[in-house]
């Protein structure tokens, strides 16, 4: 099992879909496409995809010009029937390469946040392994329309469009299932100045808030990336 990973920021990561990916012995090929390494120029070679979060917008071809081959090549190995995972701004941008309309600001979630699936998710081969109502790590402002033809199963409060799916395996996915607590705690000292700026009460509010959500987060975020490397 051979996966590309694309990584669009410094400081994120593949958490816990590493280690459902490490359980199945997949052999990771790891580009940092926001520092210039190149992208593939198609699916060849490999048997899934993962796009990881950023900072940046899914609409930021200027600053970030792989952004439009990358779509190309997220279309390449959906159309070809290989399993895709595009998370926070990966789901951003899968959204927009299926003909979703993206939305720039406006979605502020931060933290363990609700989200609930819809009767889709609730029975999709991937998102049914989480409970239907459960908390999981957000970072977001901004969101997107459910591309037509997919089929929508998670939502929140402040966000409808949490995961969708196209075709058998591609999903895109809002929230953070792959930020453990670990995780969280790297980015808690990576990215503390941009946390103080946007969230200053999150630390104080943290220890509380990983007690209370982090234990059932992290159980439904390893089997949701259990789930989706099963599908590869």
């Amino acid at each position: 099992m051979r996966v590309l990973v694309i990584q669009n920021y410094d400081g994120s990561g593949l958490g816990q879909v590493a280690t459902a990916l490490d359980e199945a012995g997949a052999e990771i090929d790891l580009r940092m496409a926001h520092h210039g390494e190149a992208l593939p120029e198609n699916s060849d070679g490999y048997d899934a995809a993962v796009i990881l979060g950023g900072g940046q917008n899914a609409l930021a071809d200027d600053e970030y010009p792989y952004i439009p081959p990358l779509l190309e090549l997220a279309r390449d190995f959906s159309n070809k029937d290989k399993a895709v995972l595009g998370i926070c701004l990966g789901s951003q941008l899968l959204a927009r390469a299926f003909g979703g309309k993206n939305q720039i600001g406006g979605a502020r979630e931060f933290g363990w946040c609700p989200v609930s699936l819809t009767d889709a998710g609730a029975a999709d081969p991937v998102l049914r392994h989480a409970p239907r109502d459960f908390s999981i790590f957000q970072w977001h402002d901004d969101t997107f329309s459910i591309p037509e033809g997919a089929l929508h199963l998670a939502s929140s409060h402040v966000a409808s469009s949490q995961a969708f799916r196209v075709g058998r395996a591609t999903y895109g996915v809002q929230f953070h299932f792959e930020a453990d607590q670990k995780l969280v705690r790297e980015w808690n000292a990576a990215f503390a100045d941009t946390i103080a700026q946007k969230q200053p009460q999150w630390p104080a509010l943290y220890e509380a808030e990983a007690a209370r959500h982090g234990p059932g987060a992290d159980a439904a975020g390893l089997a949701l990336a259990r789930a989706w490397v099963g599908m590869i």
